[in-house]
């Protein structure tokens, strides 16, 4: 089927004129009903964002999978095309570039979702400050510039729409030589619940994605990304203690599930209009996250070295 000019101007485009979209998002039914939905997703060259986007297309959606390099544009267009998902299309997005993201704008989106994500990992009292600034810039600038500009293109045009968060359980806790990217997920957190109670009246929706721990290799290069930085002739955290803990952490079957499922839960999720706020996947990894924030309120800061002899 394709797109008309008149439903072009009623419904926006998602896709350019000519291109054919999937059956599912559009009926003709005394004039143009649209069924699904046209998502825009930001990483999804990898991971997660890959077998998202990939997921809601076989669901029937318009989807827009943003990649940050042209080699991961490529390859995906030959995934979507080995599928016969028409209605996959796969757009390079660097968010740090600025003409990218000039060009995502373009698009008329139902619903963002921020998927993007770098990793950095080492003791957060000695990481260098350009890599915690570019791991802030690409994880939650990015994104928050991103979202602004989206929103405000839905409110001007007075159109409803959604913001998705891709965050993680390490926004919601906090773990040794985790803290430079949990730090930029926590920030996220920030941002999701305030833009949550900030657009409703708008009739913008906001939600926050948290995975667990998932085979993807992302948490992989992770913790490999801290021995790019760190010498042991300067600092006083040893590589070895770094590399050991997530070592053992990431060995862990909690850490390795198949991120298959996280995809589809992700699915289900993105495209609904109800639902709660926040969605940490599995029901383990969440119910992990209370018990854990539960305990910090019992914390204490007492070093055994320090405790006064009776």
């Amino acid at each position: 089927m394709l797109l008309s000019q008149h439903t072009r101007q009623t419904y926006g485009s998602c896709f350019p004129l000519g291109h054919e979209l999937s059956i599912h998002r559009i009926q003709e039914t005394e004039g143009v009903i649209v069924k699904g939905k046209c998502i825009l997703i930001s990483g999804a060259g990898s991971g997660f964002g890959e077998l998202a986007a990939i997921g809601l297309a076989k669901q029937g959606h318009d989807v827009i999978a943003g990649v940050q390099i042209w080699p991961q544009a490529t390859a995906l267009r030959r995934a979507a095309a080995s599928l016969g998902l028409k209605n996959l299309r796969v757009e390079k997005l660097d968010l740090l570039h600025p003409y990218d993201v000039q060009n995502a704008l373009s698009w008329d989106i139902d619903i963002l979702v921020n998927n993007a994500a770098v990793a950095e990992s080492g003791p957060i009292s000695e990481i260098p400050m350009d890599l915690m600034r570019r791991i802030f810039e690409t994880n939650f600038f990015a994104a928050l510039e991103l979202t602004q500009k989206v929103v405000r293109k839905l409110i001007d045009a007075a159109r409803p729409g959604k913001i998705v968060f891709t965050s993680s359980i390490g926004g919601l806790i906090s773990i040794p030589f985790g803290g430079p990217y949990a730090a930029t997920k926590h920030a996220l957190e920030a941002i999701a619940g305030s833009m949550h109670a900030e657009l409703a009246p708008f009739g913008i929706q906001v939600q926050v994605i948290n995975p667990g721990g998932y085979l993807t290799g992302f948490n992989e290069t992770e913790a490999e990304s801290a021995s790019h930085w760190m010498d042991d002739r300067r600092n006083y955290v040893k590589r070895a203690a770094v590399q050991g803990f997530f070592d053992q952490i990431l060995g862990l079957a909690d850490n390795r599930m198949d991120p298959q499922l996280m995809a589809d839960a992700m699915v289900s999720i993105i495209p609904e209009e109800t639902g709660r706020f926040r969605n940490v996947v599995p029901q383990a990894a969440e119910d992990m996250v209370k018990t854990v924030q539960r305990a910090v309120w019992e914390n204490r800061i007492d070093l055994p070295s320090l405790k006064k002899k009776s």
